[in-house]
């Protein structure tokens, strides 16, 4: 296992943490590395530029919604076969869950993971102040190791050298490069058609010359010899998976269907699940010897049109839940199973039609934070008692006339609220759940999806 990894940090939100993280990795890779990227706290976007660049799958780590001990089993495991592993920090390094505290933080994840930090700041219009932010962040938490900075958005080269001076001598760090002012260097907006384009390969070349304009002005060699550290101990493996497979779960992904954590997917096989995947945007239907269903979040709004064309899909995950196959269905996947989609443009798209109501987008946010979840009665995924952790994020709001099954009590920064809908085996919210805060719930899934295959077996 590589003994090298970095939190890349930003002193606060907007100081082109992303570019430049992305562009570390893509310069390492030119330089011949194997880059393992990491994702701290709920984020599905960033993932797929890590994914992209570095061509391994990156991971989300999470020090609220998991144990300390799962977030290093993530990082330890995910980094075997890596030379270097490069961990994306979420908004500011000491930005998370509570003001108050650093749980949830960037900081945190460095900590647990006594991974070395290389401070990102924004250092336009700055020069000697930009060595009091960093000494300010020094101070904060002394025992988080900030072992260098990346000056971001000088104006010149001269501009960096006094940065550079000022806090080379203030705070005794080194800092290892520069990336200038320019706005053709930003990441493409964060439009709902960035997956697709992605996958499409139309990244690849804005990619590849972010990296090489990284190895132009930042020492990458440097920034590997910094990123030694302890080797991270394991006590007892939490993602084992069994021989043989005891049921089969139909996972929906595509361009319309992507949000889904790398590590949920790893606790349903370490329980006994296989998985099977399938398109719903090609008009690929419910495999029928499945014994689940996953469909996950996305962006079913930007395919509305394509999606109600799908009549044979549609039908077929109808027939499927309608049978009773255990199904969880988050945000996108929510969406999905309601009468229809309303876009902004005031058009309705017909979707399945299992959940009465419509879904109507709108252009403010909906929903964003983190939630603490317990099921209702009679939810299977929370049976005995159990508690989750997971997140809302989203543009739509769900209306419906007819009265229906609450699938949760969540609570967020407001308070407590009922959530998603419940009949049966389907369970479906807007909720994105990270099974790593309750394995008790993949037991349970892949337990009901037992049973109902038996009872299925046993009719027959």
């Amino acid at each position: 296992m590589s003994n090298r990894r970095l939190v890349i940090a930003g002193t606060g939100s907007g100081v082109g943490k992303t570019t430049l993280t992305i562009g570390l990795m893509a310069a390492l890779r030119q330089a011949g590395y194997r880059v393992q990227g990491f994702k701290c706290g709920p984020d599905y976007i960033d993932p797929t530029y890590h994914t992209t660049v570095t061509e391994r799958t990156s991971r989300n780590i999470d020090s609220w919604m998991l144990e300390h001990d799962m977030v290093r089993e993530i990082v330890a495991r995910a980094s075997e076969d890596a030379d270097i592993s490069i961990m994306e920090g979420v908004m500011g390094f000491f930005d998370g869950k509570n003001p108050l505290t650093n749980e949830g933080t960037t900081a945190e994840i460095s900590l647990i993971t006594n991974s070395p930090v290389l401070l990102v700041v924004n250092c336009a219009s700055m020069a000697r102040s930009a060595a009091a932010i960093v000494k300010g962040f020094q101070q904060f938490l002394p025992e988080a190791n900030i072992v260098g900075v990346i000056a971001n958005r000088v104006g010149s080269e001269g501009h960096y050298k006094l940065v550079k001076a000022a806090i080379e001598q203030e705070c005794h760090i080194p800092v290892v490069g520069y990336l200038k002012r320019n706005d053709d260097l930003t990441i493409p907006e964060r439009h709902l058609g960035l997956i697709p384009s992605i996958e499409r390969g139309e990244l690849t070349p804005f990619f590849e010359q972010l990296g090489k304009l990284v190895h132009d002005t930042i020492d990458i060699e440097k920034v590997y010899e910094l990123a030694l550290a302890p080797k991270i101990e394991i006590n007892e493996p939490i993602f084992t998976k069994p021989s043989v497979p005891q049921v089969k779960i139909a996972v929906a992904r595509d361009a319309a269907f992507n949000f889904y954590y790398e590590e949920n997917f790893e606790l349903l096989k370490a329980y006994g699940a296989e998985l099977v995947e399938f398109s719903p945007l090609k008009g690929e239907v419910v495999p029928q010897d499945a014994d689940g269903l996953y469909i996950g979040g996305g962006f079913p709004e930007e395919f509305a049109e394509t999606l109600a064309q799908q009549i044979d899909v549609k039908n077929s995950v109808r027939a499927a839940i309608q049978k009773g196959i255990p199904t969880l269905a988050e945000c996108g996947g929510f969406m999905f199973l309601t009468d229809g989609i309303v876009t902004t443009d005031d058009t309705c798209h017909e979707m399945v039609g299992l959940i009465p109501g419509q879904v109507r987008m709108q252009t403010k946010l909906a929903a964003l934070g983190y939630r603490e979840v317990t099921g209702k009665q009679g939810n299977f995924l929370f049976k005995g008692d159990i508690q989750a952790k997971g997140h809302e994020f989203h543009y739509s709001t769900f209306h419906s006339e007819k009265e229906f099954s609450p699938a949760y009590d969540t609570k967020g920064m407001r308070g407590m609220k009922e959530e998603g809908y419940m009949n049966n085996n389907l369970i479906a919210g807007y909720t994105h759940f990270h099974f790593g805060s309750s394995t008790k719930m993949v037991e349970n899934w892949v337990e009901q999806c037992k049973a109902v295959k038996k009872e299925r077996r046993d009719a027959v």
